[in-house]
């Protein structure tokens, strides 16, 4: 299976940088691992009642999309977890 792209929102960019060090780099490895399959990753679930798909990485939360067709994964946002929904 081909390697999907990824690319990031402002917004989860930003909440990226604003978390601490170690765990911004735990973040970014668990995202960078979601490019060889992005829906069968261990605690992937895809989201009720609109597009997209939720990581959980403890208390955090990534949300994003796949475009299959582009074989690009958008990272829509990065919160904890009673932000992430909103």
């Amino acid at each position: 299976m081909p390697k999907f792209k990824i690319e990031y929102t402002r917004d989860a960019l930003k909440a990226l940088k604003a978390m601490p060090r170690n765990l911004q780099v735990d973040v970014i490895g668990k995202i960078e691992q979601l490019a060889a399959n992005p829906f069968e990753a261990s605690n992937v679930k895809k989201l009720v009642g609109r597009d997209g798909y939720r990581l959980r990485i403890g208390a955090w939360r990534v949300i994003y999309e796949v475009d299959g067709g582009r074989l690009l994964i958008l990272v829509l946002a990065v919160a904890p977890r009673g932000g992430a929904y909103k």
